[in-house]
């Protein structure tokens, strides 16, 4: 156990919030996202598992670690319902209370249809497998700088 470290973050999530760099993009899965099969294609191939806890516990533990990227306009990106593009889901909207607490600043979400995601979702540094259980609660977060 480390000092000042959220106890859900594993050394396996540790090392691979380090390890990415500016503009790095993570997934944070539902229990029903592809996790596995979409890892295989990620720069690292890893799926970090955080058994017993939703996306938004997820999120407010990587966010103790990891700046999100003030550079872009929209630094997370959220799964769009199928057929409803429009519609915040509460996970969504608890996410992104998430990410303006922990930022300590607006932040601006997007989206992707269902099929966009996934192949975005291929092309991120790693995966975070939740046991979230209500659907379409995936993001793609984008990692910004550390300043000093």
């Amino acid at each position: 156990m480390l000092r000042g470290i959220n106890p859900v973050i594993t050394a396996d999530l540790l090392w691979v919030l380090d390890s990415m760099g500016h503009g790095d993009t993570l997934l944070i899965a539902d229990r029903n996202f592809p996790s596995y099969a979409v890892a295989k294609e990620t720069v690292s191939g890893r799926v970090v598992e955080l058994p017993g806890l939703l996306v938004t516990e997820a999120l407010e533990a990587v966010l103790s670690l990891f700046p999100l990227d003030d550079f872009v306009e929209k630094p997370i990106l959220r799964m769009e319902q199928d057929g409803h593009p429009d519609l915040l889901l509460p996970g969504h909207e608890e996410s992104l209370a998430i990410c303006h607490k922990m930022e300590n600043r607006p932040v601006q979400m997007g989206s992707l249809e269902r099929q966009a995601f996934y192949a975005a979702a291929r092309q991120c540094y790693a995966v975070i497998r939740t046991t979230e259980h209500r659907p379409y609660v995936n993001l793609i977060l984008k990692k910004g700088t550390v300043n000093p």
